[in-house]
């Protein structure tokens, strides 16, 4: 029997939101292997001997652990590193360190959402991750908003092809000035204060280590777009499928958690946020080492793993599959996304919250622009509108 056949729903639907733009901005690195399959994917990630790959990683020097951040890393000092900020990222420290956090800017930001009448779901949705995430990093010693837009400022990119030279120039400029504000507003006041008092976050840990200046703020960029940046995504793109979905959004907010997370981690594996991922040989060097890129969004598609109909959004498919039902959204192997969890965690209580805000809409789909920096799909000027408090 055909894939057609088995398919519940019209075998040439598409429900992903980002395809297009994805398809028409994505290019593969040249000479690159490019992987469309699960289990080839799931086994190069498997693979202890293949090291990360893309962003740069192998310009980057490792030669002192203590000082590379922890992406970057390979084998045993990626695995003591790991080990180490392993504590940030456990059941417990999700219920008992963020979900007071995720509450409470939940409220404060839905707060004024029901005064103003509107919002930017990008911009508030990014208040919250940045809330998150500095936490965790120990970024708490400024003004979180003010944090939030300069960050937003340094990682954004999705249109920068559209623009000239001059205007390439002055976004430049403007992504510059906002990386010395960071530094000195956010990531400074920070440091002075743990190197009074160490607390248990990632900052305190790392001046323990003795790291330089330039890897405190490449670990605090790094975490910004992992752990920020691609919440942010993911929760515009959830809120995005609920708002034009009637019978999914009841099905979200009538379920419970496990049901929620089923809805979530299906929207992410048609919508993967980190749509490639690379790793490149250990034992040969410079032109000579081979490089595997695997396009998530074509894997998330491949039938003998996710069952037929893989472009359509179905939250019944993991439990059908026997499966998990983030597949590769969050990685695999010794690089897989550690704040798996707390990004679930943030995205499912925030919408839960959102969706019960009276007479709230979708009064403005995202504009989907590609960033080259991230590899990854930006949802931009989503509206949200209410009635009034």
């Amino acid at each position: 029997m055909d894939s057609a056949a088995k398919c519940p729903f019209n075998s040439t639907r598409n429900d992903s939101k980002s395809a297009a733009v994805v398809t028409r901005r994505m290019k593969i690195e040249s000479g690159a292997e490019h992987i469309r399959a699960f289990e080839r994917a799931r086994e190069v990630l498997l693979d202890r001997d293949l090291l990360q790959g893309g962003a740069g990683a192998e310009f980057v020097d490792t030669s002192d652990p203590d000082k590379a951040p922890v992406f970057f890393l390979d084998g045993a000092p990626h695995r003591d590193k790991r080990t180490s900020i392993a504590r940030f990222f456990t059941p417990k420290a999700i219920t008992s360190r963020y979900h007071a956090i995720i509450e409470r800017e939940t409220a404060r930001l839905l707060g004024q959402l029901r005064r103003d009448g509107r919002a930017q779901l990008d911009v508030i949705s990014f208040e919250l991750t940045v809330a998150v995430a500095a936490n965790i990093v120990g970024l708490t010693d400024s003004d979180m908003p003010k944090m939030a837009r300069r960050l937003s400022m340094m990682l954004s990119a999705g249109w920068h092809h559209r623009i000239n030279l001059l205007g390439r120039v002055a976004a430049g400029l403007r992504k510059g000035r906002a990386m010395l504000g960071f530094y000195v507003h956010d990531i400074t006041p920070a440091l002075r204060s743990r190197r009074k008092a160490p607390k248990d976050d990632l900052l305190s840990e790392l001046l323990a280590r003795g790291a330089t200046q330039r890897a405190i703020l490449t670990e605090c960029m790094t975490y910004a777009a992992a752990g920020m940046v691609t919440t942010r995504e993911f929760i515009v793109m959830c809120a995005w499928h609920l708002f034009d979905r009637p019978e999914l959004r009841a099905d979200f907010l009538a379920g419970d958690e496990a049901r929620q997370f089923a809805i979530l981690n299906e929207i992410l594996r048609l919508e993967p946020i980190a749509s490639l991922l690379y790793r490149r040989d250990g034992d040969a060097a410079g032109a000579d080492r081979h490089k595997y890129a695997l396009d998530l969004r074509a894997i998330h598609e491949d039938e003998a793993a996710v069952g037929p109909c893989p472009r359509t959004l179905d939250p019944d498919r993991a439990q059908r599959m026997k499966t998990n039902g983030a597949y590769l959204s969050f990685g695999a192997g010794a690089h897989h996304c550690p704040g798996k969890q707390v990004a679930l965690h943030e995205t499912r209580m925030f919408l839960d919250a959102l969706l019960r805000v009276p007479g709230v809409r979708l009064a403005r789909a995202p504009d989907v622009g590609w960033s080259e920096m991230l590899l990854s799909y930006e949802l931009r000027d989503a509206v949200v509108t209410c009635d009034p408090a």
